[in-house]
Protein backbone atom coordinates (compact mmCIF):
# COMPACT_ATOMS: atom_id res chain seq x y z
CA UNK A 1 0.00 0.00 0.00
CA UNK A 2 1.64 3.35 -1.14
CA UNK A 3 1.05 6.38 1.27
CA UNK A 4 0.69 9.86 0.49
CA UNK A 5 -0.90 13.52 1.52
CA UNK A 6 -3.43 15.53 1.13
CA UNK A 7 -2.13 19.07 0.30
CA UNK A 8 -3.54 20.88 3.22
CA UNK A 9 -4.38 24.47 0.83
CA UNK A 10 -6.81 25.41 2.72
CA UNK A 11 -5.01 25.93 5.34
CA UNK A 12 -1.41 27.19 4.13
CA UNK A 13 -3.12 29.56 1.75
CA UNK A 14 -1.79 31.32 -1.12
CA UNK A 15 1.79 31.51 -0.41
CA UNK A 16 3.30 30.09 -3.36
CA UNK A 17 7.21 29.29 -1.70
CA UNK A 18 4.41 27.24 1.42
CA UNK A 19 3.07 24.99 -1.20
CA UNK A 20 6.79 24.54 -2.72
CA UNK A 21 8.33 23.73 0.62
CA UNK A 22 5.19 21.42 1.71
CA UNK A 23 5.85 19.47 -1.69
CA UNK A 24 9.28 19.16 -1.35
CA UNK A 25 9.58 17.98 2.11
CA UNK A 26 7.21 15.26 1.53
CA UNK A 27 8.72 13.93 -1.03
CA UNK A 28 11.76 13.76 0.81
CA UNK A 29 10.57 11.88 3.72
CA UNK A 30 9.45 9.44 1.33
CA UNK A 31 5.30 10.20 0.96
CA UNK A 32 4.63 8.24 -2.85
CA UNK A 33 2.14 10.82 -4.22
CA UNK A 34 -0.03 14.24 -3.41
CA UNK A 35 -3.18 14.53 -3.58
CA UNK A 36 -5.41 17.82 -3.96
CA UNK A 37 -8.87 18.91 -3.77
CA UNK A 38 -10.97 20.62 -6.23
CA UNK A 39 -13.31 23.77 -5.79
CA UNK A 40 -13.25 26.47 -8.24
CA UNK A 41 -15.15 28.91 -6.31
CA UNK A 42 -16.97 28.86 -3.18
CA UNK A 43 -20.60 30.22 -2.65
CA UNK A 44 -21.27 32.87 -0.14
CA UNK A 45 -23.04 32.45 2.86
CA UNK A 46 -24.49 35.55 2.74
CA UNK A 47 -26.05 35.35 -0.49
CA UNK A 48 -27.13 31.90 -0.44
CA UNK A 49 -29.01 31.46 3.09
CA UNK A 50 -28.80 28.56 5.09
CA UNK A 51 -25.19 27.35 3.42
CA UNK A 52 -24.37 24.87 4.82
CA UNK A 53 -21.17 22.90 2.70
CA UNK A 54 -18.19 22.03 3.86
CA UNK A 55 -16.58 25.40 2.49
CA UNK A 56 -17.30 28.97 1.01
CA UNK A 57 -16.03 31.51 -0.38
CA UNK A 58 -13.70 32.21 1.89
CA UNK A 59 -11.87 29.18 1.88
CA UNK A 60 -8.82 28.52 0.20
CA UNK A 61 -8.32 26.36 -3.10
CA UNK A 62 -5.94 25.97 -5.67
CA UNK A 63 -6.72 24.64 -8.99
CA UNK A 64 -5.24 21.50 -9.00
CA UNK A 65 -4.20 20.58 -12.62
CA UNK A 66 -2.53 24.39 -13.05
CA UNK A 67 -0.64 23.86 -9.08
CA UNK A 68 0.32 20.84 -10.50
CA UNK A 69 2.05 22.25 -13.79
CA UNK A 70 4.32 23.94 -10.71
CA UNK A 71 4.85 21.65 -8.42
CA UNK A 72 6.32 18.99 -11.97
CA UNK A 73 8.80 21.21 -12.18
CA UNK A 74 9.56 21.46 -8.19
CA UNK A 75 9.37 17.73 -7.24
CA UNK A 76 10.97 14.76 -9.15
CA UNK A 77 9.01 11.50 -8.05
CA UNK A 78 5.47 12.17 -5.99
CA UNK A 79 2.52 11.00 -8.35
CA UNK A 80 0.06 13.99 -8.49
CA UNK A 81 -3.09 13.10 -7.87
CA UNK A 82 -6.80 15.15 -8.35
CA UNK A 83 -9.04 13.62 -5.42
CA UNK A 84 -10.94 15.12 -7.52
CA UNK A 85 -11.13 17.18 -10.24
CA UNK A 86 -15.01 17.77 -10.47
CA UNK A 87 -15.33 16.98 -14.13
CA UNK A 88 -18.99 17.83 -15.39
CA UNK A 89 -18.44 21.61 -14.52
CA UNK A 90 -15.28 21.20 -17.03
CA UNK A 91 -14.74 21.37 -20.39
CA UNK A 92 -13.82 18.07 -21.43
CA UNK A 93 -10.96 18.55 -24.32
CA UNK A 94 -9.83 21.34 -22.49
CA UNK A 95 -9.08 19.14 -19.47
CA UNK A 96 -7.98 16.21 -21.59
CA UNK A 97 -5.17 19.24 -23.11
CA UNK A 98 -4.53 20.21 -19.26
CA UNK A 99 -3.81 16.67 -17.91
CA UNK A 100 -2.02 16.19 -20.61
CA UNK A 101 0.97 18.45 -20.22
CA UNK A 102 1.09 17.79 -16.92
CA UNK A 103 1.95 14.40 -17.22
CA UNK A 104 4.49 15.22 -20.14
CA UNK A 105 5.71 18.10 -17.67
CA UNK A 106 5.84 15.88 -14.94
CA UNK A 107 7.28 12.89 -16.67
CA UNK A 108 4.15 10.56 -16.14
CA UNK A 109 3.03 11.19 -13.15
CA UNK A 110 -0.34 12.77 -12.84
CA UNK A 111 -3.33 10.26 -11.48
CA UNK A 112 -6.07 11.79 -12.71
CA UNK A 113 -9.48 11.64 -10.12
CA UNK A 114 -12.76 12.67 -11.32
CA UNK A 115 -16.27 13.04 -9.97
CA UNK A 116 -19.82 14.96 -10.03
CA UNK A 117 -19.25 17.19 -6.73
CA UNK A 118 -21.97 18.88 -5.06
CA UNK A 119 -21.89 22.59 -5.09
CA UNK A 120 -24.90 23.41 -7.90
CA UNK A 121 -23.08 27.18 -6.92
CA UNK A 122 -20.45 26.30 -8.82
CA UNK A 123 -22.07 24.69 -11.87
CA UNK A 124 -24.25 27.99 -12.37
CA UNK A 125 -21.02 30.08 -12.41
CA UNK A 126 -19.14 27.76 -15.18
CA UNK A 127 -22.48 27.45 -16.94
CA UNK A 128 -22.97 23.94 -16.81
CA UNK A 129 -25.95 21.99 -16.04
CA UNK A 130 -25.87 20.07 -12.63
CA UNK A 131 -29.10 17.67 -13.38
CA UNK A 132 -26.90 15.69 -16.19
CA UNK A 133 -23.60 15.42 -14.78
CA UNK A 134 -23.30 12.11 -14.32
CA UNK A 135 -23.81 10.87 -17.77
CA UNK A 136 -21.51 13.61 -18.97
CA UNK A 137 -19.01 13.01 -16.88
CA UNK A 138 -18.88 9.00 -18.46
CA UNK A 139 -18.83 10.67 -22.07
CA UNK A 140 -16.24 13.06 -21.10
CA UNK A 141 -13.84 10.19 -19.65
CA UNK A 142 -14.59 8.35 -23.23
CA UNK A 143 -13.87 11.35 -24.57
CA UNK A 144 -10.54 11.96 -23.15
CA UNK A 145 -9.24 8.71 -23.18
CA UNK A 146 -9.67 8.79 -27.14
CA UNK A 147 -8.08 11.74 -27.28
CA UNK A 148 -4.88 10.86 -24.97
CA UNK A 149 -4.54 7.77 -27.11
CA UNK A 150 -5.57 8.93 -30.78
CA UNK A 151 -3.65 11.60 -32.75
CA UNK A 152 -6.69 12.67 -34.65
CA UNK A 153 -10.78 11.74 -33.03
CA UNK A 154 -13.69 12.05 -34.21
CA UNK A 155 -16.23 11.88 -31.90
CA UNK A 156 -20.16 11.88 -31.83
CA UNK A 157 -21.53 11.81 -28.36
CA UNK A 158 -24.77 12.86 -26.70
CA UNK A 159 -22.67 15.79 -25.25
CA UNK A 160 -19.74 16.35 -27.52
CA UNK A 161 -18.52 16.44 -30.71
CA UNK A 162 -15.39 16.41 -32.09
CA UNK A 163 -13.88 16.15 -36.01
CA UNK A 164 -11.12 15.22 -36.99
CA UNK A 165 -8.65 17.28 -34.18
CA UNK A 166 -6.23 16.23 -31.77
CA UNK A 167 -3.76 16.98 -28.82
CA UNK A 168 -0.22 17.51 -29.40
CA UNK A 169 1.42 16.28 -27.26
CA UNK A 170 0.33 13.03 -26.23
CA UNK A 171 0.53 11.99 -22.31
CA UNK A 172 3.50 10.03 -21.76
CA UNK A 173 0.84 7.97 -19.90
CA UNK A 174 -1.31 6.26 -22.72
CA UNK A 175 -4.20 7.15 -21.42
CA UNK A 176 -3.67 8.78 -17.86
CA UNK A 177 -5.06 6.83 -15.05
CA UNK A 178 -8.71 7.89 -14.25
CA UNK A 179 -9.87 7.07 -11.04
CA UNK A 180 -13.46 7.68 -10.06
CA UNK A 181 -14.93 9.53 -6.50
CA UNK A 182 -18.48 9.09 -4.92
CA UNK A 183 -20.88 7.88 -3.01
CA UNK A 184 -23.80 6.22 -4.33
CA UNK A 185 -24.28 2.62 -5.66
CA UNK A 186 -24.57 5.01 -8.87
CA UNK A 187 -21.05 6.33 -8.76
CA UNK A 188 -19.69 2.69 -7.49
CA UNK A 189 -20.97 0.81 -10.90
CA UNK A 190 -19.06 3.94 -12.29
CA UNK A 191 -16.42 3.40 -10.79
CA UNK A 192 -16.32 -0.56 -11.30
CA UNK A 193 -17.20 -0.04 -15.05
CA UNK A 194 -14.79 2.53 -16.01
CA UNK A 195 -12.41 3.27 -13.68
CA UNK A 196 -8.54 2.21 -13.26
CA UNK A 197 -8.93 3.23 -9.46
CA UNK A 198 -11.64 4.80 -6.73
CA UNK A 199 -11.60 6.57 -3.95
CA UNK A 200 -14.19 5.68 -0.90
CA UNK A 201 -15.66 7.72 0.74
CA UNK A 202 -16.29 5.65 3.69
CA UNK A 203 -13.62 4.03 5.98
CA UNK A 204 -13.00 0.04 6.15
CA UNK A 205 -16.10 -1.78 7.69
CA UNK A 206 -19.53 -3.13 6.66
CA UNK A 207 -20.70 0.16 4.23
CA UNK A 208 -16.73 -0.29 2.37
CA UNK A 209 -17.81 -3.77 2.45
CA UNK A 210 -21.04 -3.08 0.62
CA UNK A 211 -19.22 -0.32 -1.77
CA UNK A 212 -16.77 -2.85 -2.87
CA UNK A 213 -19.46 -5.32 -3.89
CA UNK A 214 -20.98 -2.71 -6.04
CA UNK A 215 -17.61 -2.04 -7.85
CA UNK A 216 -16.31 -5.45 -8.20
CA UNK A 217 -20.18 -6.69 -9.74
CA UNK A 218 -19.81 -3.83 -12.05
CA UNK A 219 -17.02 -4.35 -13.42
CA UNK A 220 -17.14 -8.19 -13.75
CA UNK A 221 -20.61 -6.95 -15.86
CA UNK A 222 -18.41 -4.90 -18.06
CA UNK A 223 -16.15 -7.81 -18.78
CA UNK A 224 -13.15 -6.27 -16.51
CA UNK A 225 -11.21 -8.19 -13.86
CA UNK A 226 -12.68 -6.40 -10.79
CA UNK A 227 -8.86 -6.91 -8.97
CA UNK A 228 -7.13 -5.38 -11.65
CA UNK A 229 -9.21 -2.02 -10.23
CA UNK A 230 -6.92 -0.05 -7.54
CA UNK A 231 -8.69 1.70 -4.66
CA UNK A 232 -7.11 4.63 -2.18
CA UNK A 233 -8.19 5.25 1.34
CA UNK A 234 -8.01 8.65 3.45
CA UNK A 235 -6.93 8.58 6.94
CA UNK A 236 -7.38 11.76 8.85
CA UNK A 237 -4.41 13.38 11.20
CA UNK A 238 -6.28 13.85 15.15
CA UNK A 239 -2.89 14.24 16.91
CA UNK A 240 -2.02 10.69 18.02
CA UNK A 241 0.58 8.46 15.95
CA UNK A 242 -0.48 5.33 16.74
CA UNK A 243 -3.74 6.00 16.08
CA UNK A 244 -3.26 7.08 12.61
CA UNK A 245 -0.81 4.22 12.32
CA UNK A 246 -4.02 1.84 13.49
CA UNK A 247 -5.83 3.41 10.90
CA UNK A 248 -3.29 3.28 7.99
CA UNK A 249 -3.05 -0.80 9.41
CA UNK A 250 -6.97 -1.50 8.30
CA UNK A 251 -7.09 -0.19 5.13
CA UNK A 252 -3.84 -1.89 4.26
CA UNK A 253 -5.82 -5.17 5.89
CA UNK A 254 -9.04 -3.56 2.96
CA UNK A 255 -6.35 -4.46 0.29
CA UNK A 256 -5.90 -0.75 -0.55
CA UNK A 257 -3.23 -0.26 -2.82
CA UNK A 258 -3.16 3.61 -1.87
CA UNK A 259 -4.15 5.81 1.04
CA UNK A 260 -3.55 9.37 1.96
CA UNK A 261 -2.79 11.23 5.11
CA UNK A 262 -4.84 14.38 5.48
CA UNK A 263 -3.83 16.55 8.46
CA UNK A 264 -6.28 19.51 7.39
CA UNK A 265 -8.35 20.80 10.46
CA UNK A 266 -6.19 19.05 13.57
CA UNK A 267 -5.56 22.93 14.49
CA UNK A 268 -2.17 22.78 12.87
CA UNK A 269 -1.52 27.14 12.39
CA UNK A 270 1.28 26.89 9.99
CA UNK A 271 3.30 24.43 6.71
CA UNK A 272 5.51 23.55 9.25
CA UNK A 273 3.43 22.15 11.42
CA UNK A 274 2.23 19.84 8.69
CA UNK A 275 5.34 18.99 8.34
CA UNK A 276 6.83 17.88 12.06
CA UNK A 277 3.48 15.80 11.88
CA UNK A 278 3.88 13.89 8.41
CA UNK A 279 7.68 13.57 9.35
CA UNK A 280 6.49 11.33 12.96
CA UNK A 281 4.31 9.85 11.06
CA UNK A 282 7.01 8.64 8.36
CA UNK A 283 9.28 7.97 10.75
CA UNK A 284 6.93 5.54 12.79
CA UNK A 285 5.89 4.42 9.62
CA UNK A 286 9.15 2.91 8.38
CA UNK A 287 9.59 1.53 11.80
CA UNK A 288 6.42 -0.99 11.30
CA UNK A 289 5.29 -3.12 8.29
CA UNK A 290 3.93 0.04 6.82
CA UNK A 291 6.37 1.33 4.49
CA UNK A 292 5.59 4.35 2.72
CA UNK A 293 6.46 2.61 -0.98
CA UNK A 294 4.45 -0.31 -0.17
CA UNK A 295 7.31 -2.28 0.50
CA UNK A 296 7.20 -4.80 3.44
CA UNK A 297 9.76 -4.80 6.17
CA UNK A 298 12.62 -7.07 6.02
Amino acid sequence: MRIGVVLPQTEIGADAGAVRAYAQHVEELGFTHILAYDHVVGADPRIHVGWDGPYDVHSTFHEPLVTFGYLAAVTSSLELVTGIVILPQRQAVLVAKQAAEVDVLSGGRLRLGVGLGWNAVEYEALGQDFSNRGRRCEEQVDLMRRLWTESTVTYRGKFHRVTGAGLAPLPIQRPIPVWFGGFSPQAYRRAGRLGDGWFPMVGPGPQLDEARRWVRQAAADAGRDPDGIAMEGRVTWRGNVPELLDKLRAWADTGATHVSINTMGAGLTSVDDHLAVLASVAEAAENSPLHLDGSSSR
